[in-house]
């Protein structure tokens, strides 16, 4: 930064002093010595952005699908920006939604400003399409390892500017006024640039043909000596054809004389007499013919075999006083360049929610959380393109009447980890400066959000899927204040039934009497529903589903009440398994819950009513059937059989089936 003191950038602690040099250093070591363009240091406060642990970025997938791919992602369903940067800035909104009140609203308002006006949007953005990525043809150049498109690229986008200001001329929001402000004043750059770059430079400046045609009166005369030579030679041949009267001389070449003057032997006392000898000199007799030199000749060769040369080195050093001429304006890209992707992001925002129907959020210093109509992005966006429909629900987590923490049952498959997600989610896109999927949303700034949805094993770290899942939430109920956002799924599904039961009770507990934060907690253990009657701040929800001849129909509505039973069984046919796996496991479900209902002496002669392998063993009725088409088949006498008596018997044995 060419200072002495960090000073002047502000009051830094000497641990930030350490961090900012040990980046700095590290610069130095891989760049070898090239730094890119640094801007001066500023202060992160704690509350700039919206704390999300690495687990919950994973869960709620907002940059890349559990399987790692950007499609599925939060990011890949949202992004709609046409610039590098725009989709740079886009997925740091995402993944750092912002904490300042002011910040967020100022953001919401301006993606409202262009949702007024739907030409406005598509118009600046067919702009911005057009736009190269400044930030990295500034930064390459810095690091020494740009090149002429680089310049060409800056080139480009600065006589972009003036389209994009003329586009948002009239009355605008404050944040506009200031990125336009940013675009103002690069004039005299863009004219610099035009005036001394070709259209279409090439890759490296060794290559050549960087700068335009008339820019460098030097450089044009190598040039025009570089390829015009033969031109030029040719001229030269015949002035010495007509001073010596000999129409055959020639000026060739080849790799050992270079450029020489060749007649006939004939005519070699003619050229080695006055007054021809003054002027050429001799270099070599053979058989046929006399070669001779002129010192015209030999100085034409010299600058004929320079010109290139000097053409890249005249070019290189113009190119460099351009590189020069950008970096110290390098401040001022920067910032135009922040600018461009504030107002590509806006604009995403802004086409999004105009073509998929989201509303502006209602963001505030207030606990509400309050959503109607929510949507996960994702998901709908994907049933989409099935021609399925969303099945929008209601949040609210105001503590006023439906409580913070809602406690949710509901079956397997119902939808209750995406009812979570997508709240979440919400969350995220309000603070980040977007409309969000919902008729409506009031949201109280979110401090933290956390999400233990899903869990799988460190094998690598010595960790199973319960420790895993336990660490996560230990995570949650350490860190968690008052006005974060938690979302669990299941806790202590990975152990026993009644340790899984205590831990998922008492950290339900600590969220409420500790943490007191909003939260939405998905169990199966419906036992947890009897904690709403004594905790004021605890609400019963369930997603319905209805039964119908026996078929279990997902209506995937989040309605209030409890859930008293989780339909494990139907889902697990429904996945596929075995017939008989699905059988037993109802006939075993069934005789548990009687059981349950009996006490514990029934409890005890159940064991005994269900032995360890009694599953593998075929039901009566299906040795009674297997034994009839034993003796059915051993009947069949195929070589005593005519085609109709073999017909009925299929028949006899397809009925032995049914």
């Amino acid at each position: 930064w060419q200072i002495q003191s960090l000073d002047a950038f502000g009051t830094f602690t000497r641990a930030e002093i350490s961090a900012i040099g040990a980046l700095v250093d590290y610069l130095e070591l891989t760049q070898k010595g090239k730094l890119p363009l640094l801007r001066a240091p500023v202060r992160d406060v704690e509350s700039g952005t919206v704390q999300i642990d690495a687990a919950t970025r994973r869960s709620l997938e907002l940059a890349r699908s559990l399987s790692g791919s950007r499609e599925g992602s939060l990011l890949h369903a949202i992004d709609r920006t046409v610039t590098a940067a725009g989709g740079r800035l886009i997925e740091r909104r995402i993944s750092s939604p912002s904490r300042d009140l002011d910040a967020v609203r100022a953001r919401i308002g301006v993606v409202e400003w262009f949702a007024s006006n739907n030409a406005r949007p598509d118009g600046i953005r067919g702009i911005l399409k057009r736009c190269p990525d400044i930030q990295r043809a500034v930064s390459r150049l810095a690091l020494d390892r740009g090149g002429p498109r680089d310049l060409a690229a800056i080139r480009n986008a600065l006589g972009l500017l003036p389209e994009v200001i003329v586009a948002l001329a009239g009355e605008r929001p404050g944040p506009v006024d200031a990125w336009l402000s940013d675009l103002d004043g690069f004039d005299v750059l863009a004219r610099s640039l035009s005036d001394a770059l070709v259209a279409e430079p090439p890759l490296l400046v060794r290559d050549g043909g960087i700068i335009a045609e008339g820019h460098d009166t030097g450089l044009d005369e190598a040039r025009k000596l570089r390829d015009e030579g033969r031109s030029v030679i040719a001229g030269l041949q015949a002035e010495y054809a007509n001073s010596t009267g000999i129409a055959s001389l020639k000026i060739r070449h080849n790799n050992v004389l270079g450029y020489f003057i060749e007649t006939r032997a004939t005519h070699a006392q003619k050229m080695l007499s006055p007054p021809n000898s003054e002027r050429f000199i001799h270099r070599q007799t053979t058989a046929s013919a006399v070669r001779f030199t002129t010192v015209e000749l030999s100085e034409l060769e010299s600058r004929i075999l320079n010109a290139g040369a000097q053409a890249i080195e005249i070019e290189t050093a113009l190119h460099s006083e351009l590189v020069r001429l950008v970096l110290s304006n390098g401040d001022r890209l920067g910032a135009a360049a922040d600018a461009l992707a504030e107002l590509d992001v806006a604009c995403a925002f802004a086409s999004q929610a105009m073509d998929r129907n989201w509303c502006a959020p209602r963001i505030d210093d207030s606990e509400a959380f309050c959503i109607s109509g929510g949507r996960h992005p994702v998901v709908e966006q994907a049933l989409k393109t099935e021609g399925a429909p969303f099945i929008a629900n209601d949040c609210d987590l105001s503590d006023e009447d439906d409580g913070r923490i809602w406690l949710l049952t509901g079956p397997n498959m119902a939808g209750k980890s995406t009812f979570l997600r997508q709240n979440a989610i919400i969350a995220i896109l309000a603070q980040a400066g977007s409309f969000v999927p919902a008729d409506s949303a009031h949201i109280g700034l979110v401090s933290q959000i956390f999400s233990r949805v899903g869990a799988s094993d460190d094998l690598a770290r010595g960790r199973s899927t319960f420790m895993v899942e336990m660490v996560e939430t230990a995570a949650i109920l350490n860190q968690a204040d008052d006005r974060a956002l938690v979302i669990l799924d299941e806790i202590g599904r990975g152990t026993a039934t009644y340790d899984g039961l205590s831990i998922a009770w008492a950290t339900l507990e600590h969220l409420h009497e500790t943490n007191r934060c909003r939260a939405l907690f998905a169990t199966h253990y419906h036992e947890l529903t009897e904690l709403a009657k004594r905790l004021e701040g605890v609400r019963n929800a369930t997603v319905a589903v209805k039964e119908w001849e026996g078929e279990v129909i997902f209506l995937h509505e989040v309605r209030k009440g409890a859930a008293d039973r989780s339909y494990g069984v139907q889902v697990a046919r429904l996945a596929g398994l075995p017939q008989p796996v699905v059988d037993r496991a109802r006939a075993v479900l069934e005789a548990l819950e009687r059981g349950e209902r009996e006490g514990s002496a029934r409890q005890k002669a159940l064991i005994d009513e269900l032995p360890l392998f009694s599953a593998s063993r075929p039901s009566s009725t299906d040795a009674r059937t297997v034994s009839e088409l034993e003796e059915a088949l051993e009947g069949i006498h195929p070589d005593e059989m005519s085609p109709r008596d073999a017909l009925d018997a299929l028949y006899h044995l397809k009925a032995l089936t049914r």
